[in-house]
């Protein structure tokens, strides 16, 4: 499958690599086509990697990661083309994190609103499922680093899109428990949790740890 990863950052880079070795073929987007990090990535990815600018990616996927930063996701994705967009799923996987006084940082909404919903707004024809947000980028395709069962949400508009990103995280990603938590105001709770997310992180030493939900 043609994919397009937007973001070059640690978690763009955790999922770009993750879906080339399954065998896609993967272009990274990115604000200039020149940019040093997806240049990188691309030449030690090999020959089925590529990179361009976020609307080159987004032209090249048949579906489409988030994978930018919160304070320029929005942007990000406008400059990717809502003409690109429309129709396809966008995976939104950022953080509305403000990180301007420092750590630990804060959320940029107070829950009436969230980045997934922006984004949605920002690219009406486009399908777009929050997911993965909660977790830590190498646990994000390898839940395996974490013991035991684990927990991964999702939230999104279209159920028919919620359905394909719940067999991509199973079967691509080896998620075992989804929890499909609603349309995407859910995108909200979990957006905000990330901020809790940090402050474990801090207590337990490690990154990689996550939750379980218990009955």
């Amino acid at each position: 499958m043609n994919i397009a990863v937007l973001g070059t950052g640690t978690v763009g880079a955790t999922i770009a690599s993750k879906l080339d070795s399954l065998g896609h073929t993967v272009k990274m987007g990115s604000r200039t086509a020149n940019n040093e990090k997806a240049q990188a990535w691309a030449s030690q990815a090999g020959r089925r990697a590529s990179h361009g600018t976020f609307a080159d990616a987004a032209a090249h996927g048949e579906l489409v990661f988030n994978c930018t930063s919160g304070a320029g996701a929005v942007q990000a994705i406008q400059s990717a083309g809502a003409a690109n967009l429309a129709g396809k799923i966008v995976i939104d996987l950022a953080n509305p994190l403000d990180f301007s006084k420092g750590m630990p940082p804060a959320c940029m909404h107070r829950g009436d609103d969230s980045l997934a919903e922006q984004i949605q707004r920002a690219v009406p024809d486009a399908r777009v499922v929050k997911t993965l947000n909660t977790i830590n980028a190498g646990v994000m395709v390898d839940p395996a680093r974490v013991p035991g069962d684990h927990d991964v949400f999702l939230s999104g508009n279209d159920a028919a899109a919620k359905t394909e990103v719940e067999r991509i995280l199973r079967d691509w990603f080896g998620w075992k428990r989804v929890t499909d938590l609603g349309d995407l105001t859910a995108a909200r709770g979990m957006e905000l949790y990330v901020v809790f997310w940090v402050r474990l992180w801090g207590a337990s030493g490690t990154a990689d740890f996550n939750i379980r939900v218990v009955k």
